[in-house]
């Protein structure tokens, strides 16, 4: 039986993201799109779960739906750690999630940066957190900012931060019931990709907008209804490249007043705003 102070039978959080605006800037030669954004960390998480296998396996405990296992983020974090490391430890990774998949909030990255700092402490590895971020670029250019562990002004393709302070927040998300592809809306031929660049002591609550929004909304109008329900009581916006929708509130009491307000059938939930992640500062990754 596994130690209490092992971290093996501890839950280990993956906190969502908002992108409290996204501009996209630019192109690079590679294809990739330049963006400035600022990375928000809300305290709704996904819960994970790690198990040691005999065998150097990395495996689900459970299916989730909707996503092939393939694809699967924090398989693939496991993996690579262990290719970069010579790590010869296996994993059952059991996935909780609270995240909506796809709805632009970071949950698989969230996961996989999870992942990539769990094992590191379980599998004793003793990378820091640079190295941790270097391997969390490898799977995805949202992971590194999980394990950058606070609120950040995002520049590049999102892997470049700097820490931000933000005021105290609540947040109304709404979840539109559509499917968005990423790639698709990047490809999009009307997507704006010339926003003119700004510093990060010129951000402030309210900046700026998403360049993805009208390009969503085009292809999905039920997250042009959302955003326009969610406009009737304040300010709202996309986050990422959707389908989820936000307005921001200086209480938790104004941020559910307007929730018990929703229409049959719209779907929506409650969230504090965070300082930093969970695990930061909690784990022997530097």
């Amino acid at each position: 039986m596994s130690s209490p102070v092992s971290g093996w039978d501890r839950l280990w959080p993956a906190p969502a993201k908002l992108n409290l605006f996204l501009h996209v800037v630019g192109r690079r030669d590679d294809g990739y799109h330049l963006l400035q954004s600022v990375f928000r960390l809300i305290d709704c998480c996904d819960q994970l779960r790690f198990a040691p296998l005999a065998a150097p396996r990395v495996r689900l405990a459970k299916p989730l739906p909707g996503v092939e296992e393939d694809n699967e983020l924090c398989l693939r974090a496991a993996h690579l750690l262990q290719e970069q490391t010579g790590c010869r430890k296996g994993v059952a990774i059991r996935i909780d999630k609270n995240i909506p998949i796809g709805g632009g909030l970071g949950g698989g990255s969230s996961d996989a940066a999870t992942t990539l700092l769990a094992l590191n402490a379980l599998w004793r590895l003793g990378l820091d957190r640079l190295r941790l971020t270097a391997l969390g670029l490898k799977l995805g250019a949202d992971v590194p900012f999980f394990i950058f562990g606070q609120n950040a002004f995002a520049e590049g393709i999102g892997e470049r931060l700097s820490p931000i302070a933000l005021p105290a927040a609540w947040y109304l998300v709404l979840v539109p019931p559509a499917a968005v592809s990423t790639r698709e809306i990047f490809a999009a031929p009307e997507l704006t990709q010339n926003t003119k660049t700004i510093t990060i002591s010129s951000f402030s609550a309210g900046f700026g907008h998403n360049d993805l929004e009208s390009a969503v909304c085009r292809r999905h109008p039920v997250v042009a209804q959302y955003l326009d329900w969610l406009r009737t009581h304040g300010e709202a916006r996309m986050s990422g490249s959707g389908a989820c929708v936000f307005a921001e509130f200086s209480t938790e009491a104004q941020a559910r007043a307007v929730a018990s307000r929703l229409p049959p059938g719209m779907r929506g939930f409650v969230a504090r705003g965070l300082d930093s992640h969970p695990l930061k500062g909690g784990l022997d990754a530097g």
